[in-house]
């Protein structure tokens, strides 16, 4: 099973759709989706090692502007949307402490949380919410997200071949890893204040 997903993955990262396949899910991971986007990063990068690089681009464009609907929906849509993904995650009795905290350590919040399991979307939809600075946050969103993304392209890049044979071999544990880090993500979410 797990060889027929690893060839589908494979398959689907050399397509000519993979980079828009990409960019959806790099986008959709910073403001609702849970699968984060190193899924096809990894894979595309590994077929395709000389384009890996761009691909971190991609990841990188399209997840900052994720986060900016993040961003609006925690800051527009607070009442409807933003109120049930809070609640969703079990942060409404938390605003007020997290509004404390990010007034001071929000810079940190959002540069530590970006490549972190945390659900990246928690933290748009927070900085939204909360009101951070707009430009800052594009601004640490973009250095945060891009340093994840070009560290997984750089040693898809460096270490390729080494990287291709182990996720051949352990596709399966490779995917369990990444649950584990969703799961381990919205957990440590759910218990961080």
């Amino acid at each position: 099973m797990f060889k027929r997903l690893y060839d589908w993955t494979i398959s689907l990262a050399q397509s000519p759709r993979a980079t828009w396949a990409l960019a959806l899910v790099s986008f959709a991971e910073s403001s609702f989706f849970p699968i984060p986007p190193d899924v096809l990063l990894a894979p595309m990068a590994l077929a395709k090692p000389k384009r890996a690089f761009f691909y971190a681009g991609v990841c990188t464009i399209a997840s900052v502007l994720g986060g900016v609907l993040g961003y609006a929906i925690g800051h527009l849509l607070y009442d409807t949307v933003g109120l049930w993904l809070i609640e969703l995650y079990r942060y409404g009795e938390k605003v007020e402490a997290m509004r404390t905290f990010y007034a001071q350590w929000g810079w940190a919040f959002i540069l530590v949380k970006g490549v972190s399991p945390i659900p990246f979307k928690l933290i748009t939809i927070v900085s939204g919410l909360l009101e951070y600075n707009f430009l800052l946050f594009v601004l640490l969103c973009t250095i945060t997200r891009g340093a994840r993304f070009f560290l997984v392209a750089g040693a898809m890049n460096l270490w390729g071949d080494r990287l291709r044979d182990l996720l051949e071999r352990y596709f399966g544990v490779f995917l369990a890893i990444v649950a584990l880090f969703v799961i381990g993500g919205f957990w440590l979410a759910l218990h961080m204040f």
